[in-house]
């Protein structure tokens, strides 16, 4: 399959993900992408392709801003996510850093942040979810069938 076919087939499962995917996977797709666009930023960066390096740099702010942020729901437990939001207001601000200053620690740091966030995000897949997330397992991490109480608060926190 040439270059273009496999571009077209790739964005269509990429579509169908979205269309059918629950919303852990879906929220997972988006810690993806997020940190996908941070590895090409600093590809782009460390080439001195600066265009394509702030390309990158705010597609991870529109996914991190429109998509992780936006998605957070208040209502079943506001403390928390009011904690979680404080979290992507931090990215985001430390993603334009970044950006503006060409200074790749605040890159590195936002990345680290949604790595963590992203290992938490598997831990507490719910049971079935696991196996279709397609992300490696975090070491030593065990999703049990019942999620434990924290879990719980932080899968209400996205709205569905």
């Amino acid at each position: 399959m040439g270059g273009f076919g496999a571009k077209a087939y790739g964005k269509i499962g990429l579509e169908t993900d979205v269309i059918t995917g629950d919303p852990h996977r879906l929220i997972l797709m988006l810690f993806d992408g997020a940190l996908l666009c941070i590895q090409r930023g600093k590809a782009h960066f460390a080439a001195k392709r600066i265009a394509q390096k702030c390309e990158a740099i705010s597609t991870a702010l529109e996914i991190v801003d429109q998509g992780l942020r936006a998605s957070v729901n208040p209502a079943p437990d506001p403390e928390f996510a009011g904690r979680l939001l404080g979290l992507y207001r931090y990215i985001i601000m430390r993603l334009l850093q970044a950006n503006a200053r060409n200074d790749m620690a605040a890159l590195d740091e936002a990345a680290k942040i949604l790595g963590d966030l992203r290992n938490a995000w598997i831990q507490i897949a719910p049971s079935g979810a696991a196996g279709k997330t397609a992300a490696p397992p975090v070491a030593g991490a065990v999703v049990e069938s019942a999620v434990a109480t924290p879990a719980r608060r932080a899968l209400n926190a996205y709205q569905a």
